[in-house]
């Protein structure tokens, strides 16, 4: 699905397999958003060559957080293209789940503020809640937002594993929604597009979630 020219989203419909949205962003460096599982990366590979884009031209692998349907199929990437992801939650990560799976070293961590990736600048935003480290990246000059796990159509993310926390996620979704945007990625589900629909989202979801997240 091309979302605009030189975006890209993978959208994930088999619920079966529990993956996640993939997103690819072509231009002077080419990145992917949360790579998702090693096992199903076919996924993500079928469709890149469709683009066409080589696995082995990507230049830049974000996660927006430290769950492995998320970030495990980074390992699969040449060590040409370099990882990324909030310091703190490589930090979490590696204490949690270390011990019992290979979890790639990003070569650089995002902190809060902006990020210039090739000819593009991104603000990396931090959106504790589903995770502690979680971030959100923001798009200015296209008005997109990737939310991962933060906010979806209709939806949250969960607050029940381990590190949740519903006021942290309600307070993350707040102040995302302030911001000027006309798409919203998230990490499930389908894409949102144009701010009316992206505006709607956002109230409907204080309405909906943000008694229950206390």
């Amino acid at each position: 699905m091309e979302v605009f020219q030189g975006l890209y989203a993978f959208i994930w419909r088999d619920n079966r397999a529990n993956n996640c949205n993939t997103y690819f962003i072509g231009g002077s460096k080419k990145i992917i958003v949360d790579p998702g599982y090693s096992n199903l990366f076919t996924h993500v590979d079928t469709r890149l060559a469709r683009i066409p884009v080589k696995v082995d031209e990507i230049d830049v692998v974000i996660a927006t957080h430290g769950h492995p349907d998320h970030f495990e199929a980074a390992a699969l990437f040449p060590d040409t293209a370099r990882f990324a992801m909030g310091r703190d939650e490589y930090r979490l990560l590696k204490e949690m789940l270390g011990k019992y799976m290979e979890i790639p070293e990003p070569d650089f961590f995002l902190h809060e503020g902006d990020v210039t990736i090739g000819d593009e600048t991104f603000q990396i935003i931090p959106t504790p809640g589903h995770t502690p480290g979680e971030i959100s990246i923001y798009w200015p000059d296209k008005k997109t937002l990737f939310t991962g796990d933060v906010v979806f159509r209709e939806s949250i993310g969960r607050t029940d594993l381990p590190g949740g926390d519903g006021k942290q996620l309600k307070e993350s979704i707040k102040k995302l929604a302030l911001l000027d945007v006309e798409y919203l990625l998230p990490g499930h589900g389908e894409v949102i597009s144009g701010k009316d629909a992206v505006e709607k989202n956002f109230k409907m979801i204080e309405q909906a979630w943000f008694s229950y997240l206390g």
